[in-house]
């Protein structure tokens, strides 16, 4: 099984999925996520999707959970890089992704965190 790497700069992790994920992909890196922002103190987590094409319930509710586990460990989280259809797939299976912040590419989700931060610097 493949793991997704998540890489530190600064207070954000950066998470790029270059894969079309797997559901044990996705469990590892909800997992591995999580252990990271516990470990690194993180406050900002931005997942970038642009390299998925194709999506599945199963992925879209794992991004949904991971905004969750994300959010509870004091950290908030961007999905960057969405291409439109797979805006469409998420729309059509009924996944509106509550709670999840979106950005169209990195340097916008990057912009979008440092915002958020400003409004709630000390939790969210």
């Amino acid at each position: 099984m493949e793991r997704i790497p998540i890489l530190r700069m600064g207070d954000t992790l950066l998470v790029t999925i270059q894969l079309d994920m797997q559901d044990r992909t996705a469990l590892a890196l909800q997992e591995d996520l999580a252990a990271r922002i516990a470990d690194t103190g993180a406050t900002g987590v931005m997942i970038d999707i642009s390299g998925l094409e194709i999506v599945d319930s199963f992925v879209g509710r794992m991004l949904s959970s991971i905004s969750g586990i994300a959010r509870i460990l004091s950290a908030h989280t961007v999905v960057v890089g969405m291409q439109p259809a797979v805006a469409i797939t998420l729309v059509e299976l009924g996944l509106s992704l509550d709670g999840v912040r979106t950005a169209l590419n990195v340097e916008r989700g990057m912009d979008l965190l440092r915002r958020i931060r400003e409004e709630a610097p000390l939790g969210l």
